[in-house]
């Protein structure tokens, strides 16, 4: 099947956004993707405030985008736009980091006034990154996230059932993208 690069971009460890994103990233690998998880929170601020484009994590990155058929991009949302760490990443990318591939665009917040965001904020850089397709996004409350006391992931039945939709569409597409012809 294909390699699916999970983005999650949250500045928080224990944040609903990276929780959602790895609970969904063991949809895909059932569905025989093979997943590798990216936590841009991870990579050393000093590199990405700084746009060290040489810095380790930020290479490393950049052939991890490179190497993947499919992106997931998650990000919770604050004022209205994808959080500021997952920006200063994609700043320091090269400006078709996305081409050929197909993404999946996911966000979290507290209300749905922020619903937009993935639509108004979100989806114009990943267009601009030269993704060939980016399939229809969600948006989750944080309401609908809840964490146990064991670390494991409840999530609201509407949104289960709405992620799961998109989450199939996107393992369906990554089945049927083009194959790139070589640069000549």
């Amino acid at each position: 099947m294909a390699t699916v690069l999970s983005v999650s971009g949250s500045p928080s460890a224990s944040s609903r956004t990276n929780r959602l994103l790895r609970h969904l990233d063991q949809r895909l690998a059932a569905q025989g993707h093979e997943v590798i998880p990216l936590d841009v929170r991870t990579v050393p601020a000093q590199a990405l405030l700084g746009a060290d484009f040489k810095h380790p994590a930020i290479v490393e990155a950049t052939e991890l985008f490179a190497r993947a058929d499919g992106v997931v991009v998650g990000t919770p949302v604050y004022k209205a736009s994808y959080s500021g760490v997952l920006k200063a990443l994609l700043d320091l990318l090269p400006q078709y980091a996305l081409a050929g591939k197909t993404v999946l665009p996911l966000a979290t917040g507290g209300s749905t006034a922020h619903v937009l965001a993935i639509d108004y904020a979100l989806r114009p850089v990943l267009s601009s990154m030269g993704a060939a397709h980016i399939v229809q996004g969600w948006f989750t409350l944080d309401k609908d996230i809840s964490v146990q006391e064991d670390g494991s992931l409840t999530v609201a039945p509407g949104a289960t059932e709405a992620l799961a939709q998109v989450v199939d569409q996107f393992s369906t597409a990554l089945g049927r993208r083009p194959v790139l012809a070589a640069a000549v």
